[in-house]
């Protein structure tokens, strides 16, 4: 896969195999969880009991709706790029509007694989990471982090 700024400030992505674009769709499976409601996990660490209640009223439906969002403009930009590739190019775009969109998702995928692996401080130390499982979802944690890392140097901030 290669990742290059463009000239309009934003990023573009071109995934060069299947596993390059099944990396790219697991953002979605990542952060999607069936068990795990972050909007509402983010409430439970509220201990005051009517900020909580107020919490949970007030701010879940809208978090719960604008992650949503993100996830499916991420979603739509990856397999709209999927289905219609062009010269045998299939390019993702982050453009400087939708940078945040990005953020936001692989926002969500990293805080999910956190929450179900507990990877922890420095995971490549501990024995039990060296599952197969364990370390594909290590492996998909750190590329987000370095996805998103090159989205605030290269669209965010300028």
């Amino acid at each position: 896969m290669k990742i290059a700024p463009t000239i309009e400030g934003g990023l573009r992505i071109d995934p060069e195999n299947d596993i390059d674009w099944h990396l790219l769709r697991s953002i979605m499976l990542d952060a999607n969880p069936s068990n795990h409601d972050l909007a509402e996990r983010l409430g439970k660490l509220i201990s005051n009991k009517k900020i909580a209640e107020d919490w949970q009223d007030i701010v879940v439906p809208d978090l719960r709706e604008s992650f949503s969002d993100d996830l499916h403009h991420v979603y739509a930009a990856i397999e709209t790029a999927a289905a219609f590739p062009k010269d045998n190019e299939t390019p993702i775009w982050i453009s400087r509007s939708d940078a945040h969109k990005w953020y936001s998702a692989l926002n969500l995928a990293r805080l999910e694989l956190e929450e179900i692996y507990h990877f922890g401080p420095n995971p490549e130390t501990d024995p039990k990471n060296h599952k197969p499982v364990r370390r594909d979802a290590l492996i998909r944690s750190r590329f987000y982090c370095g996805l998103q890392s090159i989205i605030l140097d290269r669209v965010m901030s300028i």
